[in-house]
Formats: C-alpha cells, sequence, structure tokens
C-alpha cells in the first residue's frame, strides 16, 4: 500500500515549522472551540497531531486510490451528454474516496462541519494529489472558492453553501470569458436584477471555465448597465440545482485532462449576489486568484515530486554499457538539479502558505474583534509577503515543474516519449501551469512591484539573520554576495525612470528575486534539518550563482538603444 504523506518525509518538516505555533494558538482562538467540538484540539500539540492523522488519510487515497486511477482518467477523460459533464469512471471513484475519507472541506470553520485546518495542510493536500494526478488536483483545489465565499458572502449564503462544499460538492470559478482572458475588465456577462423574483439572472458565455459543472459557481458579471471596465463587474453564487447554465463543448486539452475545461452558456440564470455591488474584480477576485494561485504552486510541486521519482527510478533501472544510467555524471546531474528545484518550489510553496495562514487568520479576528497593536502590525506584515510571495511563487515552481518534467523525458530517452511511461503525461500537465491563473509574465508584473520597493530585500535580510547554525556560514555568506549584486542591480534598472525599459529588464529582476530568495529558504531548512536539505542547497545555490551571475551581466552590460533591435523584429514580421 502506498501513502503519499509517511513516504515524503519533507510534507512533515514543513508541517514542524516553527511558525505553525502561531498559526495554529491564532486558528483554535487558543482552543476554545474544545469545549464545543469533541474533534477539535485541546493544544497546540493536539492540532499537530490531527493534521498529521489527517495528512495520513490523504497520503493513503492519494497513493492507493488516486495514484492507480491516474492513467486510464488520463486516456478516458470527461465526457459531455445532454449539456452535462460526465467524469471519467476514475475520477467518480477519487472524489467518492476523498468525500468517505472526510477530508473535503478541511479549512471551513466546524460551525460549517469543516475541520477548521490551516490552508497549509489543504496546500499540502493539494501536493500530494499533484503528484498522484495533476488533473485532479485541480478538481481538488478548486474547494478554495469556498474561503472567498466565506470570506465576503452573508451568512445566509455561508449556511447554505459551506457544508455542502464540506460533504464533498464541487465548485468552480468562471472568470475567463472568448474575450476576456488575463483582461478580465473586458468581462461583459450580463447580471440583470429580477425584482419579481427578488434574484440576479445571468446571461452569456464563459470559457476555459475548469470543472465548469461544478454544483457551486462564483461568477464575475457585469451588474452595472453600460460600463465597460472593472467598476461595473460583481461577483455571484450560481447554484446548478437552479438550472440555467449548460455546457456547450468540454475542451480537447494538452494535458490535465481530468479536469473538464468547460465553455458555458447562461440562460437567464438564477444567481446571488456575493458581497458588494462593483467590487467583484477589484477585490474578490484577486483573492479568489490568490487562492488558486498557491493552489496551481502545490499542483506544480506535486507535479515536479512525481517527475523526480520517475526520473530516479528509470535512471536505476535502465542499464547502457554495463550500469545503471544513474551512474554517469550528464544524468546524475540532470537528478540532483530536479531534487534542488523540487525542494526549493516546496520551500516556498509552504512559506507562502504560512504568510497566508496569519494574514487570513488575523482578517477573519478582525470580524470579531479589534486586533490589539501587535497583531495588527502581524497583520500587516504577513499579508505584504503573502502578496509578494504569491506571484514570485507561482512563476519560480511552474517553470521548474515545466523544466523538471522536461528533463523527466530526457532521461528516458526515447522511452520518454512514449506512453509506456508516465513522465509523458507529467510533460502535458505541468505546460498549463505557469499558463492558467496567469501566466509567468502576468506573475512578473505582479511581483516586480515588490522588487522595486524593496519588500524581497528586506526579506532576503531578515532570512541571513535567522541563519546561525556555524556549519553553513560558508553558504551564507555566498548568499550574501548574491544580496549585494540583487541590492545594486535594482537601482540599475530603477534609476532609469523609463517604464519601457523597466518592463523588458523585470522578468531579469524577478528572476533574480526568486533565485536568492529560494536558496535562503533552502538554507533555512537545511539548518533545521541538515540531513534531508544539505545537498539540494549546495546544488541550488551553486546553480542559483551562476544564474544571477548570468542576469548581472545582461543588465549591466545592456546599452538602452539596444532596445530599438528587439522592436525591429516586429517590424521585420509585419507585427508593428
Amino acid at each position: 500500500m502506498a501513502n503519499f504523506y509517511l513516504d515524503n518525509p519533507s510534507l512533515k518538516h514543513h508541517l514542524h515549522h516553527p511558525l505553525m505555533k502561531r498559526i495554529v494558538e491564532l486558528r483554535e482562538r487558543n482552543y476554545t472551540d474544545a469545549e464545543k467540538y469533541d474533534y477539535a484540539p485541546f493544544n497546540f500539540e493536539d492540532a499537530i497531531d490531527s493534521y498529521a492523522k489527517v495528512m495520513e488519510i490523504v497520503g493513503e487515497i492519494t497513493g492507493d486510490v488516486i495514484a492507480p486511477n491516474a492513467e486510464a482518467v488520463d486516456a478516458h477523460g470527461p465526457t459531455l451528454s445532454n449539456n452535462r459533464v460526465q467524469y471519467a469512471p476514475g475520477t467518480v471513484e477519487n472524489l467518492n474516496a476523498a468525500i468517505q475519507g472526510g477530508v473535503m472541506g478541511l479549512t471551513m470553520p466546524r460551525r460549517y462541519n469543516g475541520l477548521n485546518f490551516p490552508t497549509l495542510t489543504f496546500i499540502m493536500a493539494s501536493d500530494m494529489a499533484a503528484r498522484a494526478d495533476a488533473g485532479f488536483a485541480t478538481l481538488w483545489a478548486l474547494q478554495d472558492c469556498a474561503e472567498t465565499l466565506y470570506e465576503f458572502g452573508d451568512e445566509a449564503q455561508r449556511r447554505a453553501f459551506l457544508p455542502r462544499v464540506c460533504a464533498g460538492e464541487t465548485m468552480s470559478m468562471d472568470l475567463t470569458e472568448p474575450d476576456a482572458g488575463s483582461d478580465l475588465q473586458a468581462v461583459m456577462l450580463k447580471a440583470t436584477f429580477d425584482e419579481a423574483n427578488d434574484c440576479w439572472r445571468l446571461n452569456g458565455v464563459k470559457r476555459f471555465i475548469s470543472n465548469g459543472d461544478a454544483d457551486i459557481h462564483l461568477v464575475l458579471a457585469r451588474s452595472e448597465e453600460g460600463t465597460k471596465d472593472a467598476r461595473g463587474l460583481s461577483m455571484f453564487i450560481y447554484d446548478k440545482r437552479d438550472g440555467g447554465v449548460n455546457v456547450r463543448r468540454i475542451e480537447n486539452k494538452m494535458g490535465i485532462k481530468g479536469s473538464p475545461t468547460c465553455e458555458l452558456t447562461y440562460k437567464n440564470a438564477k444567481a446571488q449576489l456575493c458581497g458588494s455591488r462593483r467590487l467583484g474584480l477589484i477585490k474578490y477576485v484577486m483573492s479568489l486568484m490568490n487562492g488558486a494561485r498557491l493552489g496551481i504552486m502545490a499542483q506544480a510541486t506535486g507535479i515536479s515530486e512525481a517527475t523526480y521519482r520517475e526520473a530516479v527510478a528509470y535512471a536505476k533501472d535502465r542499464k547502457q554499457f554495463g550500469k545503471a544510467i544513474i551512474e554517469f555524471p550528464a544524468i546524475y546531474e540532470m537528478i540532483a538539479d530536479i531534487k534542488a528545484k523540487l525542494d526549493a518550489s516546496r520551500g516556498i510553496l509552504y512559506e507562502t502558505s504560512r504568510f497566508v495562514d496569519m494574514y487570513k487568520t488575523l482578517e477573519d479576528i478582525e470580524r470579531e474583534r479589534k486586533l490589539d497593536a501587535g497583531e495588527k502590525e502581524e497583520l500587516k506584515k504577513y499579508r505584504k509577503l503573502a502578496d509578494a510571495f504569491t506571484p514570485l511563487g507561482k512563476a519560480m515552481t511552474t517553470e521548474y515543474a515545466n523544466q523538471n518534467a522536461y528533463d523527466c523525458i530526457q532521461i528516458h530517452g526515447g522511452s520518454g516519449f512514449m506512453k509506456d511511461y508516465p513522465c509523458e503525461r507529467y510533460y502535458r500537465d505541468a505546460r498549463i501551469t505557469n499558463i492558467y491563473e496567469g501566466t509567468t509574465q502576468l506573475q512578473v508584473v505582479a511581483a516586480i512591484r515588490h522588487v522595486l520597493t524593496g519588500t524581497y530585500l528586506s526579506q532576503m535580510k531578515a532570512y541571513q539573520e535567522e541563519i546561525t547554525a556555524p556549519e553553513l556560514a560558508g553558504l551564507k555568506a555566498r548568499l550574501a554576495k548574491l544580496v549585494d549584486i540583487y541590492e545594486r542591480l535594482i537601482p540599475e534598472v530603477a534609476d532609469t525612470k523609463d517604464n519601457e525599459y523597466i518592463d523588458f529588464q523585470a522578468r531579469r529582476l524577478v528572476d533574480c528575486t526568486g533565485y536568492i530568495v529560494l536558496s535562503y529558504l533552502l538554507l533555512l531548512d537545511t539548518q533545521r534539518n541538515p540531513e534531508a536539505f544539505r545537498d539540494s542547497a549546495e546544488v541550488y545555490i551553486h546553480s542559483a550563482e551562476a544564474e544571477v551571475k548570468k542576469i548581472n551581466d545582461f543588465i549591466t552590460g545592456f546599452d538602452m538603444d539596444s532596445l530599438k533591435y528587439y522592436k525591429k523584429q516586429l517590424r521585420i514580421t509585419g507585427i508593428s
């Protein structure tokens, strides 16, 4: 029997991070729920023990049910019948196993039949689910839409919908339209108020909707007549039980085939306003997408875990020239790089999760009572860090998932191009991760502000202070030199005051940020668990030094007049 929690010590390592004590204290309101619910923890140790036991259940479901079903789900996929989605048989089995295991609605408060677990545990479950089947991980991660409903819905909506999610009903976020992809302020699905029936009606088309035939939908629609910008958009809750939405088609995708990506037609569909009018994109979708991006970071990390294990297994088994190919430097270097990127990805995934847990929990407490001065400072600090680390983490982990899947196939050689091995599925599944919920290029747009304002630099220096183990002094000193380079590069670009040039160099600055931040996180993991992380820290930091040097050479040696040659390419091709 396989268990994807018990066979991966990295997960237990991150579950026992020092900040977890503060997160649990806040989440449990000093353990007052223990008086009302017999399954609520009575102290920190009891809480962590509960988390670990539930993660073991998730590990068993992902290892024994979801992973064995993955190939069949990929081959079969969902189908469309009478405008309704029929999941692949394996997907139905997966969902039933999760429901019967009691692991749906992990983060929802107990009063809505949830377990009141931290976001980190939900992300850990998503990490394991993606290792098993990245397509199912998409369905799983969409539970996070319940967080937005909890945060912005009214109490009647919470009581109506959240227990259903905890019982296993599925969710979707209906944002994209044929003419509104990344530019969501162009959304035109129309919402009109039906006074006779005291409800809203939705009409229009949504496209590229993951799990589009879900039970409960959060829908971005234009509620203000005559508007064309973000201020005319509101968020709505659509209940599939009410009818009015049909699936026009299921997209024929490259990967994540277990998750049906749908085109939907709304025809006078009944809906409820979620929150206040006009804040749909400005406030609610931003929250929704940040949660989704964290889920995709987990998906990418799970894929990286799968590629690493598959690469090692094949390289140990495959013999060439009288020995296993893992003994050849060209192969063991690739495997070491995959492992280093995996460990670095997991570092920023769980660091971001902890930041999100801190600020989201404090925001929730603020809705109950006034925060004291210390709590207000914590909220401000962790909200800013979560805002900075989410786009950085999404960019780095998803690019690494693609690189790792590529290298895993390369290690397999010609066999990797065939469907005989799962690495070709990992390759196809990974490709969406740095596209949906904002491409890497859009993550750079979000992250560059924190580069220029010093958020990342300040955190790098905070990490530098945390590294105190004498045996890590050499690596710490090497990272300090990278920070010096980084600190000089920022004004090199920013002081030009040329927005086009800053945009041109933004990807390099954000990549440089990522290499250094992930290096520090690996070093901090090494300080807590040297046996598990020292090798990855050495490998990753060595590569980071080379990458930062390359970026430094490009930026410092770049003549701004050279931009014309990049733009000239557009004229040559007739694009501009």
